[in-house]
């Protein structure tokens, strides 16, 4: 089994510095924000709609996407290594 990997940026260093994504779905600009998961975990999350063409129809499509940076659950609460709350 390959070894975990470990998250580089400490979950209050992420939370504060992080900025939005811009991510294109189709052609439909939307923007996923910094955030941390029920898991634990940190990343970016983002949810709408977004009109896509299909075979020269329009559909309307509901987005959730969750970008989670790898090891952040286990990352350190804080860049001291204190508690973050």
């Amino acid at each position: 089994m390959p070894p975990k990997t470990t998250c580089p940026i400490s979950r209050a260093d992420f939370l504060a510095k992080a900025e939005p994504l811009k991510i294109d779905v189709g052609g439909f600009p939307m923007i996923a924000e910094p955030r941390e998961f029920s898991t634990g975990s940190f990343g970016w999350y983002v949810n709408g709609k977004a009109q896509l063409t299909v075979d020269g129809k329009s559909v309307s499509v509901q987005v959730g996407m969750n970008l989670i940076v790898v090891g952040s659950k286990e990352a350190k609460p804080t860049a001291e290594g204190g508690s973050a709350g």
